[in-house]
């Protein structure tokens, strides 16, 4: 199997067939995301596809959610 890495090109992660959220704006506004053979979970800029993609453990991503779900991360207005 080929290495999958953080910083490869989004395009290159082999087994990724890549998602928008429902609530990505029409600008192309969001984040993508790839569930990966082994468990890991890969994101990417929907502006740049080709860019780089950052993975994750399915662990870093669950505890991720759940913060945004509590609003640990809402902006200060």
């Amino acid at each position: 199997m080929d290495e999958i890495f953080n910083g490869m090109p989004a395009e290159q992660v082999p087994g990724a067939a890549w998602r928008k959220s429902s609530y990505s704006g029409a600008q192309g506004n969001c984040v993508e995301v790839a569930h990966l053979p082994g468990g890991d979970v890969a994101l990417r800029n929907s502006r740049d596809p080709q860019g780089p993609a950052l993975v994750y453990t399915r662990a870093e991503m669950e505890a991720f959610a759940a913060g945004v779900k509590d609003g640990e991360f809402d902006w200060a207005h």
